[in-house]
């Protein structure tokens, strides 16, 4: 059955780096877009990062230069380097395949605090 598994999530202070990943399987992961969703307490679900299955990625402009998306077609994983964490990035974060189908992960928490 299809499974996107996110790992990677934790407690770091401002400032820090923390790296996501989400292990996919049950479908044909380099026919899809992937993207990192997140959702902060209270809030809605916003995208982060999207790359599409030629590379080509696009980012919110509240992490554009801080994090940064990529994917291993060879591994079906898809990552979120995150550097310059802000306490304002803290939030459940899921990661997201689309294409004929749309797929999503239970989640990783993050959470940025001193």
């Amino acid at each position: 059955q299809v499974q996107l598994v996110e790992s990677g999530g934790g407690l770091v202070q401002p400032g820090g780096s923390l790296r996501l990943s989400c292990a996919a399987s049950g479908f044909t992961f380099s026919n899809y877009a992937m993207s990192w969703y997140r959702q902060a307490p209270g809030k809605e679900r916003e995208l982060v990062a999207r790359i599409n299955n030629v590379g080509g990625t696009n980012y919110a402009d509240s992490v554009k230069g801080r994090f940064t998306i990529s994917r291993d077609n060879a591994k079906n994983t898809v990552y979120l380097q995150m550097n310059s964490l802000k306490p304002e990035d803290t939030a459940a974060y899921y990661c997201k395949a689309f294409w004929l189908r749309v797929y999503w992960g239970q989640g990783t928490q993050v959470t940025v605090s001193s």
